[in-house]
């Protein structure tokens, strides 16, 4: 069975960053879908004799055996099949009318999702926001005492940022932009700006250590000036959390740091004039529904290194603006990723490497009942080693106090779940270890991975797997992305093989699957 069509030209691409290849590259038993006659497994190219000629043809297999060759003429009409899940999708069967069905049922969801984008879009372009004003001297000021010299893709998002504060309209941007590449002092020069101006600023983090650690940061930061900076976590005690909750109602605090605490119902800002959501991937649905209410009356700023599928697809297509910071710090080098099978000679050699060098060590396991085992393993093979747990079910002050002691080198390994993956921020630190990779997400790694290489040693990260012969194969890709993206400032390119992995998702709601892969399985 032939198909035929007309051919149709394909726009250039601007290259703007690494390319992303694997999207048009079909191997053997690959699913693909026809836009005429629905999903299929790719079995290869052959040549095919017609009409007295020879020409190359895709040869896909539907339902029933059934085989559909198409030419070269036609390889428009075939794309790789992007589902919601690991799974094989159900092959559509050639001569029935439910591949027609499917693709109106699609059709009417665009619709309907293309009416709500329109009047999400129109009510934020006709909103009236708050409009900052220009930057002042101790703006200035605040911006030059920055240590480090900023990159041009840095001083092009904080413009954009900016630009946006000082519009009438409500700004809603994400910045996306490597591990350690400046996003935190992005955040601190807009919330410079607001608090200045007279308006509260709220910064929600998805941790607690994370929060503390944005917290230090800002206070040491705004020290000289007439902002007073607070933190509201479960690092903060009763009665700490009720003072600070009083004064968030009262305006005497100016800029608030903390966890999902910030968007509890006994929470009331005097006068909040911007949001900054860190890593907003990381919340939970409910969280995110809590957030919306705040998108059209104050400006948001949210940044992340990996954004989920459906927030980068927010911003490729216009309805979030969208900065991307892809140049590195001076001096940066490329972290040395290896995935490996478990075995205790490489854990031992990592950390003996790392420590010879008088660095530290952090040890991942996402699984609390494995760290006391894997302890007993590190200390047997480096006696000289001193080890700390973290973990998020520890008593606050205990995981406060680890974490500093931590920071201030009082340990060597660091032996913890994955709550270190968000902004822990210690140059230290350049070797990870993260157990069981295989049961962690593509975001997951990869954020974890940017916990090491933050300053001018080479950085190494060891992903170990039970066995590299038995993961399944959605494990694999993610591990092989990981190799694949080692260069600096790739987490874009995470976040875009993430997006084909998964699909765009319900750009609207909760949800975060594909719309056409629920309506063709």
């Amino acid at each position: 069975m032939f198909n035929r069509g007309h051919y149709v030209a394909q726009g250039k691409k601007t290259k703007k960053s690494a390319p992303i290849t694997s999207y048009d590259t079909l191997l053997p038993g690959d699913f693909v879908v026809h836009i005429d006659h629905g999903i299929a497994k790719f079995c290869g190219v052959k040549r095919i004799q017609t009409t007295g000629t020879h020409q190359d043809c895709m040869e896909l297999l539907y339902q029933d055996n059934v085989k559909v060759y198409v030419p070269i003429e036609d390889f428009h009409k075939v794309r790789k099949y992007i589902g919601k899940d690991a799974s094989a999708p159900l092959l559509s069967k050639i001569g029935t009318a439910r591949w027609e069905k499917q693709k109106a049922k699609a059709r009417e969801s665009l619709r309907e999702m293309a009416d709500k984008l329109v009047g999400l879009y129109a009510r934020r372009h006709y909103l009236e926001g708050i409009q900052f004003s220009a930057d002042s001297v101790w703006q200035k000021e605040f911006e030059e005492s920055f240590m480090f010299e900023p990159t041009p893709d840095h001083l092009t998002a904080i413009e954009q940022v900016k630009k946006d504060m000082m519009s009438s309209k409500p700004m809603d941007r994400l910045v996306c932009g490597d591990v350690g590449f400046g996003k935190t002092e992005i955040a601190m020069r807009a919330a410079f700006k607001a608090a200045m101006d007279g308006y509260q600023v709220a910064l929600l983090a998805p941790t607690t250590i994370l929060a503390a650690q944005h917290l230090a940061t800002f206070s040491q930061r705004m020290a000289n000036y007439p902002l007073r900076v607070a933190g509201l976590s479960r690092f903060q005690n009763s009665k700490e959390q009720r003072e600070i909750v009083k004064n968030i109602q009262t305006g005497a605090i100016h800029i608030v740091i903390g966890t999902h605490r910030i968007l509890s119902k006994d929470i009331a800002f005097h006068n909040l004039g911007l949001l900054i959501i860190d890593e907003e991937q990381r919340f939970g649905v409910i969280h995110k529904e809590k957030l919306k209410q705040y998108r059209f009356s104050v400006d948001v700023l949210s940044m992340t290194a990996t954004p989920i599928p459906r927030t980068l697809h927010l911003s490729l297509i216009g309805i979030r603006d969208l900065s991307i910071i892809n140049t590195p710090p001076k001096n940066r080098l490329p972290i040395e990723t290896h995935v490996l099978e478990q075995h205790d000679e490489i854990v031992h050699g990592a950390i003996e490497n790392e420590l010879e060098r008088g660095g530290q060590v952090y040890v991942v396991d996402n699984r609390i009942k494995n760290l006391p085992h894997l302890q007993d393993i590190i200390e047997r093979a480096v006696p000289r080693a001193r080890v700390a747990l973290a973990h998020g079910q520890m008593e606050e002050t205990r995981l406060e106090t680890i974490m500093k002691e931590f920071v201030a080198g009082k340990h060597d390994v660091l032996l913890s779940t994955a709550i270190i993956e968000s902004g822990l921020d210690i140059p230290n630190v350049n070797t990870l270890i993260v157990n069981h990779a295989e049961h962690l997400g593509l975001s997951q790694l990869y954020q974890l991975r940017g916990r090491v290489g933050r300053s001018a040693e080479q950085a190494y990260a060891y992903f170990l797997v039970k066995s590299l012969k038995h993961i399944s194969e959605t494990s694999l890709k993610r591990l092989r992305a990981l190799q694949q993206y080692t260069d600096l400032g790739s987490g874009f390119q995470i976040a875009m093989r993430d997006l084909e992995n998964r699909g765009a998702g319900t750009i609207l709601g909760a949800e975060q699957h594909d719309v056409i892969a629920s309506s063709a399985s």
